[in-house]
């Protein structure tokens, strides 16, 4: 089972669609008729991904605007309820393993340290395993990583190539 989610990419990239991206296993996929191409955006990256994660209202997930921008009100606090099931929550009951990579931006910024507490992060929302960065945005060369629950150095710095 392979699930996942790219952000900021639209029909005009995806090789499937017609675009220039060579996506092979996606290709392979949507030859054999299964393309989603039905989905409602609400123009920011955090409450989409938590739409596209749970399939309910980014309202109804506490995350009608970024995770920065989050306010104490219904809707708004940036705490989705545990209720809200995640697709990598349900194949693990059943033996898949389950596997993040990349922003997740799904954490309250006051919950996305190091100190954390963890509970909002990939690992308590049902993956096995996390390689990426918790806030929304990032360093592209000097990175703030996160492997699986705990702050990692990056791999190679850029004057190493």
């Amino acid at each position: 089972m392979l699930f996942f989610v790219l952000d900021d990419v639209g029909y005009g990239q995806l090789g499937c669609f017609g675009g220039l991206v060579e996506t092979l296993n996606i290709d392979r996929v949507a030859a054999s008729g299964l393309r989603y191409a039905n989905m409602h955006t609400t123009a920011l990256c955090s409450p989409t991904r938590s739409c596209i994660l749970t399939s309910r209202n980014h309202h109804s997930n506490g995350v009608a605007c970024i995770m920065e921008l989050a306010t104490g009100y219904p809707g708004y606090d940036g705490r989705m309820p545990f209720e809200n099931g995640m697709p990598p929550e349900m194949p693990l009951e059943h033996g898949y393993n389950t596997f993040c990579l990349g922003k997740w931006h799904l954490s309250p910024s006051e919950e996305s340290t190091p100190a954390g507490p963890r509970h909002r992060w990939p690992l308590g929302r049902g993956f096995e395993r996390f390689y990426g960065f918790l806030g929304g945005e990032t360093n592209q060369w000097y990175p703030d990583l996160i492997q699986d629950n705990g702050p990692i150095r990056q791999p190679r710095r850029p004057e190493e190539g």
